[in-house]
């Protein structure tokens, strides 16, 4: 039986290869994340490696605000000067160096513009001399107060030489210096890990980057001849006490790594979603695939059974089958996988300017790509085996394969799959399920896919009837109309397939649009200012501008009133909580569009979705923890309405000097009635000059800016779902071209009465098209009806207004007839040069 089955398998090559294409992409998704998240694992581990080789020990003050590499920046606490010396005096230390090493020096380079960053930070330190691992290349170190050496990296990308004069942002506005020096990295190497960094004097680097003069971010020590960094460490750290960290730099490198691989892990995880939404498509395809398989095997496998063979053998003899497939598919698909994993790998490389790792195939690549290749494959073949277990021997005797089953039994489980999905997604997005809500929104809407493609095959006769008619004007038409409606579960499976992928992207664009809505209607309503100060975020820091803009502005003819607004992650109460600031209340409630008493500078005001939450009332007293300041106890002294002024919790102007950023991130610039935008707008323009990160545009502007995040959500969303899209249009090629197969005497009898190549191949587009179309309808619907229902369930997070993305639903299925049309193209030339003598007397 084995032998029979190995060489019907072999026979039937095309077979082969149509029911592995989709094993083999999927199987690529899952291979290539694990592929590509160890390369930048082991990337960031060797940088971690480099940048800390030169260190024995580190010793920093234990950060007051600890923020993972998921929520933002930690901001370190300043280190006194006196602690350097200190440490100087303890027994091992051959030396100790105080360092400033702090992100948020951001060059202006030749052309004007900022530097920017998709990832590697942008340090601002001290000159401290070469050493072995730091080279210098060009010029020297700086010396005076207005010089500054940068790294080789650097200056390339701001096409910056020695002795140019140059712009620098930093926790200050612009300051200018001469460049003095150009350094670079042993291997010659021009940065370690991308980084752009920037060597002030020391008493520079304190005031610009840490905004403390005196203080230092860390202490390199170096151990004495004898010594070893774990000893110097232990010796430290118990001089210094628990307020201080204390690592060697072989710890700090495993950390560092630790740290960003959180990130990755996170990243893989989204990697992996979307391959399952893959493979769940690709199950589909397999499943038709062999549904179609068993039934073009009809009297070969009944002449099995006639012969002796059991049921058991004859489920077996397909699920060897399906177990070879999946073997081939995997191993396909794992290679390809290195593939794409590297490719990917390598883009992330050339933005985050990373020199990467070699490309190599972890052991978890191996295993989940024989492990997802073999289990989804032999998983779709189950219910085919099952069938083909069921072919009675007379069948043999018979001319044509086993007749299509009542789809009661189908629909009924179907009614009450969908229903049970349906259920769980209305608790999950209706209830309060806690840290459950995830996993029931999203295995709600997993069941009640499932659901949906059982009850297919019910609605498919009719709406591919009717969806038929619009071809039925010619013979082809009305034949592939009638092709594509004879075997309701062959046409459902294969749509169905298509309205996964469909169904899902729909979701997510009337979910983004209905937001996108919400937000403008909201600006509209609430934000009275007509000048917005804003910049576009490209890296870890948000663009901060020049606060004295504000004073200036304020002052312009046809001003109203002007405001800006910090930013920050603080702890209240020892929990954290993103904050905002500014220097007068009462002066940014005008800008904003509507009235606020002052704070002094021990009062905060709160929104009442937040006062609520924390069950705070006016008068509580709440302390305060900011990333650079000291505890301090503010008392809430109003509750404001929700949405009526920006943020959730408000702190005076005196707690902007402990915050991360020193400087504002937004601004509100409210005119006097009558006075028009463009005489204000350009004059404002102007006070940015110096502060290039920013840019000032009327408020209609800036919703819109914000507003098309959520275009470029939906835009990541339709490429990452590209694969299983692809994986459905494959399924129907998959079920054209095998349906060719199987309807080889057929075609030849229509050939052989008169029906042309031509109208062949259009009797197979028209069958193609009808199921694309189909399958995207059904999408549509189905993602339009998810994305309202999880729409409306975030009405408490700000989405006010439903948006049915019509023009971008009419879109996916003209793309759908498309789809249909190329799907059809092989199979139709196929079945057009069919020799007509042979098809006639195809068996």
């Amino acid at each position: 039986m084995l032998r029979a089955t190995l060489k019907s398998l072999l026979a039937r090559k095309l077979r082969l290869v149509l029911s592995g294409l989709a094993v083999v992409l999927g199987v690529m998704f899952v291979s290539g994340s694990f592929v590509v998240t160890d390369t930048l694992n082991r990337t960031f581990d060797s940088i971690f490696a480099d940048a800390f080789s030169a260190t024995d020990v580190s010793v920093s003050a234990k950060p007051k605000i600890e923020v993972s590499e998921l929520d933002g920046e930690e901001v370190a606490a300043p280190l006194p000067a006196a602690t350097v010396d200190r440490i100087k005096t303890i027994s091992g230390v051959r030396s100790a160096t105080g360092r400033v090493d702090a992100d948020g020096a951001r060059v202006i380079g030749s052309d004007g513009k900022v530097l920017t960053s998709m990832g590697p930070p942008r340090l601002g330190g001290n000159w401290t001399g070469a050493d072995g691992l730091m080279e210098l290349r060009e010029g020297r170190g700086p010396t005076a107060d207005t010089e500054i050496a940068v790294n080789a990296n650097t200056a390339e990308l701001a096409g910056l030489k020695v002795g140019d004069r140059v712009g620098v942002l930093t926790l200050e506005p612009k300051h200018e210096f001469t460049l003095v020096g150009i350094w670079g990295y042993s291997g010659g190497r021009d940065s370690i890990g991308g980084v752009q960094e920037v060597a002030f004097t020391t008493p520079v680097a304190q005031k610009l980057m840490l905004g403390a003069p005196g203080s230092f971010t860390s202490v390199v020590v170096d151990a004495a001849d004898g010594v070893t960094p774990e000893q110097v460490r232990d010796r430290v750290a118990a001089a210094l006490g628990a307020d201080y960290e204390v690592k060697t730099g072989k710890q700090l490198a495993e950390e560092s790594a630790d740290s960003i691989q959180e990130g990755l892990a996170f990243f893989n995880q989204i990697l992996l979603g979307f391959a399952g939404v893959a493979l769940f498509v690709g199950i589909f395809l397999i499943l038709n695939t062999f549904s179609i398989i068993v039934a073009q095997r009809t009297k070969e496998l009944a002449l099995l059974r006639a012969m002796g063979a059991s049921r058991r053998q004859v489920i077996g003899s397909v699920l060897v089958e399906a177990v070879m497939i999946g073997l081939i598919a995997a191993v396909l698909g794992l290679a390809a996988g290195v593939g794409a994993g590297g490719g990917l790998a390598y883009l992330f490389g050339s933005f985050s300017d990373l020199t990467l790792a070699s490309i190599s195939v972890p052991l978890s690549a191996v295993i989940s790509a024989f492990v997802v290749g073999l289990v989804v494959t032999v998983i779709a073949a189950v219910l085919p085996a099952l069938r083909a277990s069921r072919i009675a021997p007379i069948a043999a005797m018979q001319e044509v394969s086993i007749p299509d089953r009542p789809l009661t039994r189908l629909s009924v489980a179907g009614g009450l799959v969908f229903s049970a999905g349906a259920a769980t997604l209305g608790v999950g997005l209706f209830a309060d399920a806690g840290d459950a809500t995830l996993w029931l929104i999203l295995g709600g809407v997993l069941v009640s896919f499932i659901g949906v493609a059982l009850l297919t095959p019910l609605i498919s006769k009719p709406v591919i009837g009717a969806l038929g008619r619009l071809f039925s004007w010619s013979l082809p038409g009305r034949l592939g109309r009638l092709n594509s409606g004879r075997n309701p579960r062959r046409t459902a499976i294969t749509a169905a397939a298509l309205m996964v992928g469909i169904a899902l992207v729909t979701g997510v664009t009337v979910i983004m649009d209905s937001a996108k809505s919400s937000l403008k209607a909201e600006a509209a309503e609430i934000l009275k200012a007509q000048i917005m100060i804003s910049g576009d975020q490209t890296g870890p820091r948000p663009p901060t501008y020049d606060p004295a803009v504000i004073d200036k502005t304020a002052a312009l003819p046809g001003v109203r009133a002007a405001a800006g607004l910090w930013n920050d992650m603080v702890t209240i109460d020892g929990e954290q909580q993103y904050v905002t600031a500014t220097k007068d209340l009462s002066t940014l409630a005008e800008a904003y569009g509507t009235t606020a008493t002052p704070l002094t500078a021990d009062q905060i005001a709160v929104s009442r979705p937040t006062a609520d939450e924390e069950h705070w009332q006016v008068g509580q007293q709440v302390t305060v923890q900011t990333a650079r300041g000291d505890p301090h106890k503010y008392t809430i002294a109003t509750i404001f309405a929700k949405d009526s002024l920006p943020g959730s919790v408000i702190l005076p102007s005196a707690a902007i000097s402990g915050f991360g950023l020193t400087q504002p991130l937004l601004g509100f610039v409210r005119l006097d009635d009558g006075v028009a935008i463009s005489s204000v707008l350009p004059q404002v323009k102007q006070l940015l000059a110096d502060s290039p990160e920013v840019s000032a545009t009327d408020s209609a502007t800036f919703v819109d800016q914000q507003a098309a995040q959520f275009d470029q959500i939906i835009t990541m969303i339709q490429i990452l779902l590209g694969l299983a899209i692809l994986i459905a249009v494959l399924g129907v090629v998959n079920t054209l071209a095998l349906s060719v197969l199987e309807r080889t005497r057929e075609l030849g009898l229509l050939r052989a009465v008169g029906l042309g190549r031509a109208q062949t191949m259009r009797m197979i587009t028209v069958e193609a098209v009808v199921i694309s179309v189909f399958g995207a309808l059904l999408g549509v619907a189905v993602g339009a009806g998810m994305g309202t229902a999880v729409a409306h369930a975030l009405a408490d997070d700000g989405i006010t207004e439903i948006v049915l993305p019509w023009a971008r639903m009419g879109t996916y299925l003209g793309l759908a007839a498309l789809v249909g049309v190329v799907a059809a193209v092989v199979p139709a030339i196929r079945a057009a040069r069919l020799n007509v003598l042979g098809a006639i007397a195809h068996d």
